[in-house]
C-alpha cells in the first residue's frame, strides 16, 4: 500500500466526513518492522510515529531523531510502571494510561521533571478480560482522577475487539471523550481507519498497510 495512498485515503475520509483536512493525524507504526522501511518513510517526509515496545524505541529513535528533525514518537502499547520513566523522556504522547498506579507514577515523574508527554486513556470498550484499558463505566471516575493528579489528559484510545464490527466502538470511544470534555480521539488501524475518521478519530495508528507486514521470527 504504502504512505501516500493512505494518507491519500485519510484525506478522502476526511472530506466524507465533512472534517477538515487535515484534521487526522497519522501515526506510522513502526514497532518490529526492518530500520530500511522505517528510514524509507522518514525520508519521504512522514514525521509521527507510534512504538509498543520502550525498549526498542529506546534503541532506536535517539539516532533517528538526530538525523530527521522533528520527529515524534507515541508509545502505543501497554506500559509497564517500571518503565514510566523511561517513557516520559522518550516519547511526545503515552496513549494507553489504562491504571490508578500508572497515573499515579506519571504524576510523580511530571512533578519531578515539570513536564509530561499528552496522555490518552484506553478504554477496554469490549470489556474484554484479557485486553488492557479501563472498563467503560470506570471511565468516567478514572479521567477526573487522573485530571486531579494534574496530569495532561488529551483523549482516549480504544482497539475494537477482533471479529467485531468496530464502527459501535468507536461511536462509543467519541461519545465517552464528549462527556469528558475531551478532544482526541487515538482510533483506528490499518484495517478500519476510515470508519474510526468517520466517528471524529483524530489520530489514526496504521503499521503494516504502509511499512508492509512484520516478521516476528
Amino acid at each position: 500500500m504504502g504512505l501516500a495512498q493512505i494518507k491519500d485515503r485519510i484525506a478522502t475520509a476526511e472530506t466524507r466526513a465533512g472534517r477538515a483536512p487535515g484534521s487526522v493525524q497519522l501515526i506510522a507504526v513502526s514497532k518490529v518492522q526492518p530500520p530500511e522501511r522505517v528510514e524509507a518513510v522518514l525520508r519521504e517526509g512522514h514525521r509521527l510515529f507510534g512504538e509498543n515496545y520502550v525498549q526498542e524505541a529506546q534503541g532506536k529513535w535517539p539516532d533517528w531523531r538526530a538525523e530527521f528533525p522533528g520527529c515524534a514518537v507515541h508509545m502505543i502499547g501497554p506500559l509497564q510502571t517500571n518503565k514510566a520513566k523511561i517513557a516520559v523522556e522518550l516519547f511526545e504522547a503515552i496513549h494507553t494510561l489504562d491504571r490508578p498506579s500508572l497515573a499515579k507514577k506519571l504524576a510523580g515523574l511530571a512533578q519531578t521533571r515539570g513536564a509530561s508527554p499528552d496522555l490518552f486513556v484506553q478504554v477496554n470498550t469490549g470489556s474484554e478480560p484479557q485486553k488492557a484499558g479501563v472498563l467503560p463505566d470506570d471511565l468516567d471516575r478514572f479521567v477526573t482522577e487522573a485530571q486531579a493528579l494534574d496530569l495532561p489528559v488529551k483523549g482516549l484510545m480504544c482497539i475494537p475487539p477482533e471479529g467485531e464490527d468496530p464502527a459501535p466502538h468507536f461511536a462509543m470511544l467519541a461519545a465517552m471523550a464528549a462527556r469528558n470534555g475531551l478532544e482526541q480521539l487515538s482510533m483506528g488501524m490499518s484495517s478500519d481507519f476510515e470508519a474510526a475518521i468517520a466517528a471524529g478519530a483524530t489520530h489514526v495508528r496504521v503499521g503494516s498497510a504502509i511499512f508492509g507486514a512484520r516478521d516476528y521470527s
